[in-house]
């Protein structure tokens, strides 16, 4: 199953991301809803703003069936890059064949090949699945823990 880099400016992977990203938003572990009229509009303009985005797709022939969207940060401790899965999807009929897998070791691929000192991403503590995954991929949580909070502004 191939992994690609998308290009934003491709119409043809920009659909695959707002598509990928709604299956996921719509799952157990994303709002349980479809992705808003807003983002749906608006996801792609801002991924390219940012500048910072690197979203990697894997097919199944033509289909897209898993989605690793990812920003571009920097380790002030270490002063290097880090490369952040946002957000990591799946096709719930492509689960449990390697996809996710598959993700994963093509953004560490790709977060070595631009100098990153770490992938890092946030996991819910009730997604068992995704944990396990993670750990199969050699993430580890943090020691001592890290928390992730947030304060919403909208």
């Amino acid at each position: 199953m191939p992994v690609l880099l998308a290009d934003l400016a491709n119409p043809v992977h920009q659909s695959a991301i707002v598509e990928m990203l709604d299956m996921y938003c719509r799952d157990e572990f994303g709002d349980g809803k479809p992705l808003s009229d807003f983002a749906r509009a608006n996801l792609i303009p801002g991924l390219v703003r940012h500048g910072g985005a690197r979203v990697f797709l894997a097919y199944d022939d033509q289909r897209p069936v898993g989605l690793a969207l990812c920003l571009m940060a920097f380790s002030s401790f270490r002063a290097k890059p880090l490369l952040n899965i946002h957000d990591i999807a799946v096709a719930p009929e492509s689960r449990g064949k390697g996809v996710g897998q598959q993700l994963l070791a093509a953004v560490e691929q790709h977060a070595r090949s631009q100098g990153c000192c770490k992938v890092t991403l946030e996991v819910r503590s009730d997604n068992a699945r995704a944990m396990a995954a993670y750990r199969r991929a050699g993430f580890h949580s943090t020691e001592p823990e890290t928390w992730f909070w947030s304060q919403r502004l909208d």
